[in-house]
Formats: C-alpha cells, sequence, structure tokens
C-alpha cells in the first residue's frame, strides 16, 4: 500500500478576483472575512499563476476609522505596497456592488491617505471609476531615489545602468534618460521610439533594483503619439509585467508634462485597455478614470 499524505486546509476563506485593464487582484472582503495572519505569505501563494489562483497580487478590502474602507495592498512577491490605482477602483466597484457603501463618490482608506473615488453606475453595477489620486510627490528624497535633485526629470542613467541598457537603444530608440515621480509609490519614466521592442523582462528587473532606488521602483516605457496619446508598458515592482498599472500611468501623465513630452490630458494606451488622465494645473491633483471589472469568486483552503 502507498499512502499520500495530504494537506490539509488550515483556513478556508472566500475571494473575488476582480481587473482593471488587466491588472488583476484577488480580493478579500474583511467586513465578512477575518484577515489572514500573513497576507505577505497569502499574496506570494494566491497569486502563483500555476499553483495558485493566479493574480498581480492580494488586496485586502477593509473597515475603516475614517473612510468608507481601506484598502491593503500586496504584490505577487508578497512585498506591500502604498497605493495600486487599477486595485483601488476594483475597491470601490466591491465596496458599492456588495452593498458595504452605495453612494458616490466614496472615500477609500490607502497607504497614500484617503482617496476620493466617483462611481459611473449602469444597471445598478460600477462600470467605471474616477478617482482623485492627488498631487504627485516629486522631491528627489520623497520618491526616493539617490538621483540629484531636486527633482529627477530627463536625468541621464548614471554610466553603469547606461552601459546595460546600451543594447536595448538600438532596438527601440530608448532615450536614455529618466523622469522620476512618486503617486504614492515610486516611478520610474522612460521614452522610446517603439514601446513593443522594448525587451521588459530584461530591462526591467535591472532598473527595478537599481541602486539609485533604495525602494526598488516601478519602471514604465512611454511612445508618444500625439500630445494627448501615448502607448506605455510597465514593468512593476513586486509583480513583473503587468497589462496595466494605474499609479504608473499617472506618474507617465505627470512626466510627459515635465518632460515636454504630452500634454495635461492623456489617454494612455495599455497592454489590459485605455486609462484616462488629467494633471490639473489649478490644485496640481491628478485624476484617472478606467474600468473595474469583477471576474469571479471562489473559495481558498489555504
Amino acid at each position: 500500500w502507498v499512502f499520500f499524505h495530504a494537506s490539509y486546509p488550515r483556513f478556508t476563506m472566500r475571494f473575488t478576483k476582480m481587473q482593471g485593464c488587466g491588472n488583476d487582484y484577488i480580493y478579500v472582503d474583511c467586513f465578512k472575512e477575518k484577515p489572514p495572519a500573513d497576507p505577505a505569505a497569502l499574496s506570494r501563494r494566491i497569486s502563483d499563476r500555476h499553483f495558485g489562483v493566479g493574480a498581480d497580487g492580494l488586496i485586502l478590502i477593509c473597515p475603516s476609522e475614517k473612510a468608507d474602507a481601506r484598502m491593503r495592498m500586496f504584490n505577487a512577491d508578497g512585498s506591500e505596497a502604498e497605493m495600486c490605482g487599477n486595485g483601488i477602483r476594483c475597491v470601490a466597484k466591491y465596496v458599492h456592488d456588495h452593498g458595504i457603501a452605495q453612494k458616490t463618490p466614496l472615500r477609500i482608506e490607502t497607504g497614500r491617505g484617503v482617496l476620493t473615488l466617483e462611481l459611473e453606475i449602469g444597471g445598478g453595477l460600477v462600470r467605471h471609476v474616477r478617482v482623485d489620486m492627488g498631487q504627485p510627490i516629486l522631491e528627489c528624497s520623497q520618491i526616493p531615489t539617490m538621483l540629484p535633485g531636486p527633482r529627477v526629470v530627463n536625468h541621464p542613467l548614471p554610466d553603469g545602468l547606461l552601459d546595460m541598457t546600451q543594447r536595448w537603444v538600438a532596438e527601440s530608440g530608448l532615450d536614455a534618460r529618466v523622469t522620476c515621480v512618486s503617486m504614492g509609490n515610486p516611478h520610474a519614466v522612460l521614452y522610446c521610439g517603439a514601446v513593443a521592442k522594448v525587451p521588459l523582462e530584461q530591462v526591467g528587473p535591472v532598473l527595478e533594483t537599481a541602486a539609485i532606488f533604495p525602494r526598488r521602483i516601478n519602471v514604465h516605457f512611454v511612445q508618444v503619439h500625439a500630445p494627448g496619446e501615448v502607448t506605455m508598458r510597465t514593468w512593476e515592482r513586486g509583480s513583473g509585467i503587468t497589462l496595466a498599472c494605474g499609479t504608473g500611468a499617472c506618474a507617465v501623465c505627470v512626466a510627459g508634462v515635465l518632460a515636454e513630452q504630452s500634454a495635461r490630458t492623456v489617454t494612455a494606451h495599455v497592454p489590459g485597455g485605455d486609462l484616462h488622465l488629467h494633471w490639473s494645473e489649478t490644485d496640481q491633483h491628478v485624476t484617472m478614470t478606467g474600468p473595474a471589472v469583477e471576474v469571479f469568486s471562489g473559495e481558498w483552503r489555504g
């Protein structure tokens, strides 16, 4: 006789998978479910696209003392991030559609502070969400980056990184200058002539973990078609290649103005769809509008 020792589940947890422009996360309603004891470890397991549910990370929807709900977001590698633009739109959809707070606007607490979200509702369900992402953070020490400041706009990559990226310059028309923006989490934006030709799986991790970015960084490559239209591809800190990055699209909007590449109102084409951005000249707030979709719900036995 051969006996197989099964690993019996330690807990059972309901979850919902949602996505915004293909940026997909596993959502846990902590109004109903007991919060996981180790969310970082759970994110690593449940995000695995072969042995788990499959996602770019884990998002907990929790009660808040200062807003309608609180969002905690963990990347696929288990690291906790301050904000997620696509994720917070889906949080707003879940909060409304599942009866936690059925109103507009909603207020969601994040690692960036409390953000306000306006809902576009059709047939009783949220279809699109407009998020006030607040003001961008541009000071080097607060992004953070070790590049000289006070701001990093069209700054040449340091020699070591420049040498490593030279082989990609010719292929994609890469401009080896970087503009850095934080939207509560750090972003590096570079421009190129042919964004589809950027070998993202090679250059992304090199820049993410570069010493000039002490907390690592999200990396975006942008091709400008017109002042109000760009295409971008993203390597996300802790998750790798993703189909969209909401905070990254906001950073691209800001960087485009600072680097004189694009306008204050821009449509960003990402692999998973389109995001619409505006950087206000009056209050300096960035707003982002995009879809939020519930994919399916299930039960995880951890």
